[in-house]
């Protein structure tokens, strides 16, 4: 297959703000070939590239100069079987939540948490992607990845990775590795994670008793429907910013003058805060400026009604980041990648 570059090509398809940019050159690659093509050609002609998936954690303020490689490639696959635990391994462009849904089918456990999140395989290792009480580094596996600066194909274990909370090493150090395929440790048996938000509530609200992989998909697809905007109707990036950890000192200071305050005590000492809850708290859900805005229903989430451009998205952004330090004496980082 041909890789072809587009000219002054239109990003708008290809990120789920629906932020209309433009690249000044844009290819797609389907295959390792591709990719290897498409790097040697961008070197040869002394251009930049970006690489995306989904473009689902992805905020674009302005016209990229540079070739925008989309990542196209499409396989899935079983690598190894011992009866109960199975390696599954999938390319880098297949869209994330029909990869979960291929793994449920085969009757396999372990990604049913992290069902309907936006996106493409290659990109969920980048951020540890995570829902539900479960993240990438706890079903994890393996990963190949080109290395850009040697042309090296390098492969990648949980250790490599270095995954913490919404980080890894890839996003620690943009632009080193290009994610061809990534592998995941499934079981035959099911090890349900209910206890995070209302997965089980909604379970019982069901009238599921004998609870498989599939039920738990179907309740955390149908809380994520109710809760997070569809991007094909509003332009979203979902969580906008992480979940903040504090100080208990910190955490107990607000508690005086908020007594609700919703916290999650972590293991290395520290507190996890809830970044809608503080964000709910200063006013901002449902706030919208011409077509910037917050979600009216999920006040983690920022949403672009139309025609707002990225600057008036991440503008927005900030104010919010400065209104939530000056409040609570807490700072709120932005998950999506700004460009």
């Amino acid at each position: 297959m041909t890789m072809q570059w587009q000219e002054h090509a239109s990003l708008k398809p290809f990120n789920t703000f629906g932020i209309d940019v433009k690249a000044r050159w844009l290819a797609q690659a389907h295959n390792d070939a591709q990719v290897r093509s498409a790097l040697e050609s961008a070197i040869q002609r002394q251009i930049p590239v970006l690489v995306i998936g989904g473009g689902s954690n992805m905020l674009f303020t302005r016209d990229v100069d540079a070739l925008v490689l989309h990542m196209a490639s499409r396989g899935r696959r079983i690598c190894s079987d011992d009866g109960e635990r199975v390696v599954v391994e999938a390319e880098a462009g297949e869209p994330w939540h029909p990869f979960v849904q291929w793994s449920l089918a085969q009757g396999l456990c372990g990604l049913e948490n992290l069902s309907l999140i936006p996106g493409t395989v290659g990109a969920a290792p980048m951020q540890n992607v995570g829902a539900y009480g479960v993240e990438i580094k706890d079903v994890f596996a393996g990963l190949t990845a080109l290395d850009r600066q040697t042309g090296e194909l390098c492969e990648f274990t949980l250790e490599h990775c270095a995954f913490g909370y919404r980080d890894s090493v890839f996003k620690r150090n943009p632009g080193r590795w290009l994610i061809l395929r990534v592998r995941f440790l499934l079981s035959r048996t099911l090890s349900a994670h209910l206890d995070y938000g209302p997965v089980r509530q909604r379970l019982q609200e069901q009238g599921i008793e004998a609870v498989t992989a599939q039920a738990i998909s179907d309740a955390i697809s149908s809380i994520r429907r109710e809760k997070l905007p569809d991007p094909a109707e509003l332009g979203n990036a979902g969580s906008f910013f992480k979940n903040p950890v504090v100080s208990v000192a910190l955490a107990e200071q607000i508690r005086t003058h908020y007594p609700n305050l919703v916290a999650y005590p972590q293991a290395d000492g520290g507190v996890k805060l809830a970044a809608g809850w503080l964000i709910e708290q200063a006013g901002w859900k449902g706030h919208r400026e011409g077509d910037a805005g917050v979600h009216r229903l999920q006040s983690l989430v920022l949403v672009n009604h139309g025609l707002a451009s990225g600057a008036q998205m991440q503008d927005l952004a900030q104010r919010i980041q400065a209104d939530i330090l000056e409040r609570f004496g807490v700072a709120l980082e932005m998950e999506p990648n700004v460009y």
